[in-house]
């Protein structure tokens, strides 16, 4: 009996709906001409994120399958929904075309990233880990679940977590919330000293630009306020949650 993986495509990906996006737009919209060699660039990079995850098959990410999805992002063009009547698209493809459409530089630079990222080979187990790193309240970003994980694992970094926070000590003597304020050791007495967690905040677009985290690209926070910036996409910024701190 065939596995499950080679009897039926997995669904689509935010990843992938990006990187659709971005081709649809170079297209305006339009059928892409037979033979069109994006198309066929596409397909193969989409078969290669699914091929090291152990998924096979003939119609897995084909050039057709390629050109659906691009006329399937029609439903959510103003300039062809309402002509043609399309249906409504999936929940995925709204959110992507709201996050993204209007803004073709920042989907460029998103869709730069993803292709870094698979290029690199850092799709490999990539749904697995996903599950795993995400904690429980926190959402995937709107730049997707490569981009997602790559951003986590730069937090959970325990070397340049523990260098921040000497860094931080020697400079101010206290490990405080950079959001709230909050003081672990303070509340909680020696229980609470040298606890609080590391947020990442270069844009995440970027991180495949360079392998290396810098202390100034971390900020301290607790954990609330570390939650509530992957609460929801888009993620906030910190200059954004402590402006809704100001406005609670």
């Amino acid at each position: 009996m065939a596995s499950e993986t080679t009897r039926r495509n997995p669904p689509w990906t935010r990843d992938e709906i990006i990187l659709a996006l971005e081709l649809y737009k170079q297209l305006k919209g339009a059928w892409p001409r037979e033979g069109d060699s994006r198309v066929r660039a596409l397909s193969e990079m989409l078969n290669r994120f699914w091929h090291a995850q152990g998924h096979e098959g003939s119609t897995l990410r084909n050039e057709n399958g390629v050109k659906m999805k691009l006329m399937n992002l029609r439903a959510h063009d103003p300039l062809y929904a309402a002509k043609a009547g399309l249906k409504a698209g999936n929940r995925i493809e709204r959110e992507v075309w709201d996050s993204f459409a209007g803004d073709f530089e920042r989907l460029t630079g998103t869709a730069h990233a993803i292709r870094c990222a698979i290029d690199a080979g850092f799709n490999l187990g990539v749904k697995t880990a996903d599950r795993e790193l995400l904690e429980p309240g926190e959402v995937e970003a709107s730049e997707g679940g490569l981009l997602t994980r790559m951003h986590h694992l730069r937090e959970r970094s325990h070397k340049i977590i523990q260098t921040k926070k000497n860094d931080v000590l020697r400079r101010k003597g206290r490990l405080a919330c950079e959001a709230c304020g909050f003081d672990f050791g303070e509340k909680y007495g020696v229980r609470g000293e040298g606890f609080i967690e590391c947020h990442h905040m270069k844009p995440l677009a970027d991180l495949t630009e360079t392998t290396i985290t810098k202390l100034g690209d971390l900020a301290l926070l607790c954990a609330n306020c570390h939650r509530m910036i992957h609460a929801q996409r888009p993620w906030l910024t910190l200059e954004e949650l402590v402006v809704l701190l100001k406005d609670v």
